[in-house]
């Protein structure tokens, strides 16, 4: 990889496990499942020794006890998850400017300028993971190749605690029989499509014609040929030079199915408080409004838009459009997740609003974004939230989550 880019994606093992693990030597060695806060029965994560015996991530509790009756069930701790991502990729900017944060424990890095200063990839990669594991006490696993779509399938490969290296002259044999379901992009509902083409491997979906991917998925069809070529040029963009946010959003487990249109409306407010401050700190508004339900059952779930006729921020605004959504659709069963997102954004112009109503709405919100900003996340909220606001579900993290910027999102 001496003529071109070397990228490292790493990923750390069992990350909300493996932290409690480390937290709770008693736990350690012990098969152990990570739940949300509040009694909910679904798997965010699992530890090595409970995934030997085939407890997976978002299994019910009942299904994980079934599959391994000994299995230790903890609740999380996403303040402790989001303090250590942090430190993480502290870690890793030791070694490069070029950090990408993926996830909270997933990151690429670039570190083809960073040679001549530690000698090579491997000896960088080394030198992570005893930095990690000796003052946080996890392990991950690195992967080493010439693009970011193939660090990531590096790193996947070898778990836990794996290294794994592709050069360019092997990646063709490492793609010939890998499943197409494997590359980072790859989705499952676009495996089976591809499936259904008699493209089961990387290696068949780099040989396709184009013009056939193409019919079958538009525009994306050459870019899972390059993907099944194991090409990628996509740069790794370090903190600060993301480009555009496309939307804001926050969703939240509930600790409880509920069925009571009065409570999910409060929900729904609260989502829209932390959406819309989101969007007021990064001085960015949107027109389109999102609502994602899931129900009880985990798998039945949709979400439906809206667009309004001007950008906004205002929480109000966003739990008005929000509330039309949700009186279109008659719910069918108890919702377990809520969702708010919004779209089609654009940067704000510091300016007033015409109208003294919108102006008095405007510095309302605003201080009490500076009084939050201050004292910490919904220590100032509206009325209608103290009644049991602590209860506002399990503040499960977002996958889109980041150590800084408009994707960071404070825990409890």
């Amino acid at each position: 990889m001496a003529d071109g880019k070397i990228i490292m994606h790493i990923d750390m093992n069992a990350f909300f496990a493996s932290i409690e693990q480390q937290a709770n030597p008693v736990l350690r060695g012990k098969p152990i499942a990570v739940v949300g806060g509040g009694g909910r029965t679904v798997i965010t994560t699992s530890s090595y020794e409970a995934r030997a015996k085939g407890v997976k991530t978002g299994m019910a509790v009942w299904e994980g006890k079934r599959a391994c009756p000994e299995l230790i069930i903890v609740v999380g701790d996403n303040r402790k998850y989001t303090y250590t991502s942090s430190r993480i990729n502290e870690i890793f900017r030791d070694y490069t400017p070029e950090v990408e944060a993926f996830s909270i424990d997933e990151s690429w890095l670039d570190v083809t300028h960073s040679l001549s200063a530690f000698g090579s990839a491997v000896t960088i990669a080394h030198l992570i993971k005893a930095r990690i594991l000796h003052s946080l006490g996890i392990t991950c696993s690195i992967g080493i190749a010439p693009n970011k779509l193939l660090a990531k399938l590096a790193s996947e490969m070898q778990k836990p605690d794996g290294l794994t290296i592709i050069d360019p002259e092997d990646v063709s044999r490492v793609l010939e029989r890998m499943p197409v379901g494997e590359l980072c992009g790859v989705g499952r509902k676009t495996a089976n499509a591809l499936n259904l083409l008699s493209i089961y491997t990387c290696g068949e979906l780099g040989r396709c014609e184009e013009e056939r991917l193409t019919r079958k998925f538009g525009i994306i069809g050459r870019r899972l040929k390059e993907m099944g070529q194991g090409r990628d040029n996509s740069p790794v963009v370090r903190y600060g030079e993301e480009s555009g946010v496309k939307s804001v959003g926050h969703s939240s487990t509930l600790e409880r199915d509920i069925d009571d249109p009065l409570e999910i409306r409060r929900f729904l407010l609260q989502l829209s408080e932390m959406v819309g401050a989101r969007a007021r700190r990064y001085h960015v508004s949107g027109r389109t409004v999102h609502l994602y339900v899931r129900y009880a059952d985990f798998f039945s779930s949709w979400e439906k838009q809206t667009t309004l006729k001007s950008s906004v921020n205002l929480s109000d605004v966003i739990y008005r459009a929000a509330l039309g959504i949700l009186d279109t659709v008659e719910l069918v069963q108890p919702v377990r997740l809520l969702g708010i997102r919004l779209s089609n954004l654009r940067h704000e112009v510091e300016q007033l609003p015409l109208f003294e109503h919108e102006r008095k709405k405007l510095f309302a919100a605003q201080a009490m974004d500076s009084i939050n900003e201050r004292f910490g996340d919904m220590v100032c909220t509206l009325g209608s939230l103290l009644p049991g606001k602590d209860k506002g579900g399990s503040h499960v993290i977002s996958p889109s989550w980041r150590p800084a910027g408009i994707k960071n999102v404070d825990v409890k």
